[in-house]
């Protein structure tokens, strides 16, 4: 079974690093897959912009830590310029605020470096097709640096308010990290019913993704 874009168009993947021997890694492993084609790379994240801007990938890999620009602007200022490529973070080792900051900036997930190719791969075929990654010891750290940050936002946003009551038990069934076959097992409904009330909340609170709407859940304390 392919995983070809529709049309048999390959991924177009770029990475955003400022290790050349890590870059050299990828782009060989990525070229080495018949779905996909490595569409150029960056050391930097004021690079990372103009890559974006120029080439628009279908899926950047975006290193959080570098010199002149780190991973964090640049996923915001891609964001804002309207790039529509999917942006997964690499990260070196345990969560941190910067990468939590990441995703709430617009990425759709992170990855750890050391993980198993297979998983990367998997990753970006994941992000490309609109979903969102972040591995499970991943979302712990996420969970619990954000329950402890000092700069945690308090209190019920404004546009939260707007959620119906059925919107609300979506909101925190997806927050809690249900999957949409489970969160319609557990309130026995159908999984396209499901799907179609976290569309409405993702909408109404103006979250790009699941992934967002977890780091809104514990950045305004509401889990």
């Amino acid at each position: 079974m392919s995983n070809a874009q529709p049309g048999g168009a390959p991924i177009r993947v770029a990475l955003v690093d400022d290790q050349p021997l890590f870059r050299g890694g990828i782009r060989m492993l990525v070229d080495s897959q018949p779905d996909m084609t490595f569409v150029g790379e960056a050391s930097d994240g004021r690079q990372a912009i103009a890559l974006a801007v120029q080439l628009k990938p279908d899926v950047i890999l975006m290193d959080v830590r570098m010199p002149v620009l780190d991973g964090l602007e640049a996923t915001r200022e891609i964001v804002a310029r309207g790039v529509e490529s999917r942006i997964l973070v690499l990260t070196t080792f345990d969560l941190d605020e910067a990468v939590a900051k990441a995703v709430a900036a617009g990425a759709s997930g992170f990855v750890l470096k050391d993980a198993d190719p297979e998983f990367l791969l998997a990753a970006i075929r994941t992000v490309r097709s609109g979903a969102e990654v972040f591995a499970a010891q991943a979302t712990a750290d996420l969970i619990r640096r954000f329950s402890q940050s000092p700069n945690r936002l308090g209190g019920e946003p404004e546009e939260f308010g707007t959620l119906t009551e059925r919107e609300r038990e979506m909101f925190f069934h997806a927050a809690k990290g249900l999957s949409n076959g489970e969160i319609a097992k557990q309130e026995y409904l159908s999984e396209a019913t499901v799907k179609t009330h976290i569309s409405r909340v993702l909408t109404k609170l103006d979250l790009r993704d699941r992934v967002q709407l977890v780091v809104y859940a514990y950045e305004h304390g509401l889990l």
